[in-house]
C-alpha cells in the first residue's frame, strides 16, 4: 500500500468507527462509545502520521504521543482533551478498571466527551484537508 492509501484507511476505518460511537451513544453504552470514540481519534491521528512522517505509525493507543509526532498544532486545552481520552482506553479495555469506569459514565459525562470527541473529530478531519 502506498502512503496515500494508508491515509485512506486510516481515515476510512475512523468514519465507520465513528458511526459505531453515534450508535453506541444513542443506545446508552456510554463505556463502549468514550472506548469506542478512543478508536476514532486515535485512527485519524495515525493517518496524520502516515502523512507526516511517511512510514507506518506505532504500535501505540497513547493519543499524545501521536499528536506530537504530526505537524498538527494543538492547544493545551487540546492536549489536555487527548490525555483525557486516551485514559478511556486503558479503563475500558482492563479489568481492573473496567467496572469504576462503567459507573463513571453516566449519560451526562458520556455526553460531554461525547460532543468533545466529535468536535475534536471535525476539526482533525478539516485539518487533513488543508
Amino acid at each position: 500500500m502506498d502512503k496515500r492509501n494508508h491515509i485512506k484507511y486510516w481515515l476510512d476505518s475512523a468514519a465507520h468507527d465513528f458511526d459505531v460511537v453515534e450508535t453506541l451513544y444513542k443506545t446508552g453504552k456510554y463505556d463502549w462509545c468514550l472506548f469506542a470514540g478512543h478508536l476514532v481519534i486515535e485512527k485519524v491521528l495515525k493517518a496524520f502520521y502516515v502523512r507526516d512522517a511517511g512510514e507506518l505509525p506505532p504500535r501505540t493507543h497513547n493519543l499524545l504521543m501521536l499528536a506530537e509526532r504530526t505537524t498538527l498544532l494543538f492547544s493545551d486545552e487540546r492536549r489536555l482533551l487527548l490525555g483525557e481520552i486516551t485514559h478511556f482506553n486503558i479503563e475500558a479495555r482492563y479489568p481492573d478498571y473496567k467496572q469504576e469506569f462503567y459507573r463513571l459514565c453516566t449519560k451526562e459525562f458520556a455526553e460531554e466527551y461525547y460532543t468533545k470527541i466529535k468536535e475534536l473529530y471535525k476539526w482533525l478531519l478539516l485539518q487533513m484537508r488543508q
